[in-house]
């Protein structure tokens, strides 16, 4: 769990959105392009992404970034910089330890070069990738998301001259805002004002 995570989730509340790998499908030509589709729960709702890619990971994170990326701005600042796997031999089940479990981290940075990690482990590698590259969709969806919730919330607050409020949406923003960057949302905001 990140840093910021449980401050996101009390922030969102029941509007935290969770996202689910349902199914993933691979087409690949080795040495060219990679196809997916995906099928991922959003809370309640089900939605197919397809997205291609110099490899699966790419190909995952091209069909999600597609999905979310118009709505979420922040997902146009993050970068993959690095993808490790590991394997459990000690997990194995058969002699011959294909069967290990493998542990995907995906190495992430945001515009303003801070690092985040997303780990998920299984004895599917491909599995592991595509939940690895969903958990860091889910978390920077969902810290924009708390974001906006702030800001709207310290603006209320602000109105209302409630300036206990104030402090604390202004403290909390200060702590969001270090999950990735939001120049564009900010932006965004003061063509609204």
């Amino acid at each position: 769990m990140s840093e910021h995570e449980a401050l996101i989730r009390r922030v969102l509340d029941g509007n935290y959105l969770p996202l689910v790998l349902v199914r993933l499908m691979i087409e690949e030509d080795p040495g060219a392009t990679a196809t997916v589709k995906v099928k991922v729960k959003e809370g309640d709702a089900s939605v197919d992404v397809e997205g291609s890619g110099v490899g699966v990971v790419d190909a995952i994170y091209n069909g999600l970034l597609a999905r979310y990326a118009r709505e979420y701005q922040s997902l146009k600042t993050i970068q993959i910089v690095g993808f490790h796997l590991t394997a459990d031999m000690g997990s194995k089940k058969r002699h011959d330890g294909v069967d290990a479990v493998g542990k995907v981290t995906l190495d992430v940075t945001n515009s303003e070069g801070r690092h985040f990690g997303f780990t998920d482990a299984s004895r599917s590698v491909t599995t592991s990738s595509a939940r690895a590259v969903l958990a860091c969709v889910e978390y920077f969806v969902n810290a924009e998301r708390a974001f906006l919730t702030l800001y709207n919330a310290r603006r209320d607050a602000a109105s209302r001259g409630r300036e206990d409020l104030v402090a604390r949406y202004t403290a909390e923003l200060a702590e969001v805002v270090e999950a990735t960057s939001y120049a564009e949302v900010i932006a965004n905001l003061r063509k609204e004002l």
